[in-house]
């Protein structure tokens, strides 16, 4: 275990370096979220009595999801573990005294978290200064607080057991980008990226509620805000353990199998 955490502890300092990329994507980040809390104030404004989430649960999703975005977003792909694969340089990997498996994942988690690191803060200061309705505020209990901080961390592994799935799928196809891709819009749709779940028509917000893609950012984000609370909040986040759990194994299944299969410069 010792070996894993070192290894994690490595790629974290590495991608702590890239401040000058984390400040651009933080300019970005801000001003995207206000757009995004003025377009719905101008909806809610024509109709408030249909607005399915309210504006203060809303701006604090926005918030958290501008400051989180590198944790959750599938777009962030390591192309070169990709690459490895299909070139055959795994080979390299496969020599050292560790699991394929674990070392990827420690990377994978270390490549998001020290992304988010750079960004987070700086975003939720800011936001937490905002007047109201438009910026982040707290308004959930200590008990709810404890669950969205449960709920964070099995967010993180859900998506980072997917991606690792989508990576251990290399061993099997011959490209995956199409995989990729389609996985990427239908995180944004059923995820709660292009909206929040909750602005989705049924049975497409069920639908999106029950798949991984919903055990995403959807569960966190919507229990800070007090949108996701009580018996609700604890079933989505039993139903992230599970996902996890699930992608996890799959992951495994699939990388073991892949390796025990694979032929490099024809052995």
């Amino acid at each position: 275990m010792k070996k894993y955490f070192s290894f994690f502890r490595m790629r974290l300092i590495a991608g702590l370096q890239y401040r000058t990329a984390a400040l651009a994507g933080l300019s970005t980040q801000l001003v995207w979220g206000c757009m995004e809390i003025l377009l719905y104030r101008a909806f809610w404004r024509e109709c408030p009595e249909r607005f399915p989430m309210g504006q203060e649960a809303l701006s604090s999703y926005i918030w958290l999801q501008q400051a989180l975005l590198t944790v959750f977003a599938l777009w962030y792909w390591e192309q070169d573990l990709i690459t490895s694969v299909r070139d055959g340089t795994i080979a390299y990997e496969l020599t050292r005294p560790v699991n394929l498996y674990g070392m990827w994942m420690a990377r994978t988690m270390a490549m998001r978290l020290s992304r988010a690191a750079l960004r987070c803060w700086p975003i939720l200061l800011i936001s937490v200064l905002i007047p109201s309705p438009y910026g982040l505020r707290i308004r959930i209990g200590l008990p709810a607080f404890l669950l969205f901080l449960i709920s964070l961390g099995l967010m993180l592994a859900v998506v980072c057991g997917f991606v690792l799935a989508v990576y251990a799928l290399s061993f099997h196809l011959v490209d995956t980008n199409g995989f990729r891709v389609l996985s990427v819009a239908a995180a944004d749709l059923l995820g709660g990226g292009v909206v929040p779940l909750p602005f989705l028509p049924e049975p497409l917000r069920t639908i999106a509620s029950v798949s991984p893609f919903g055990s995403m950012q959807n569960v966190p984000l919507r229990i800070f805000g007090g949108d996701l609370a009580g018996i609700d909040a604890i079933r989505a986040v039993e139903l992230q353990a599970v996902w996890a759990v699930t992608l996890i194994g799959l992951g495994i299944l699939l990388t073991r199998s892949g390796i025990r299969k694979a032929e490099i410069a024809g052995g």
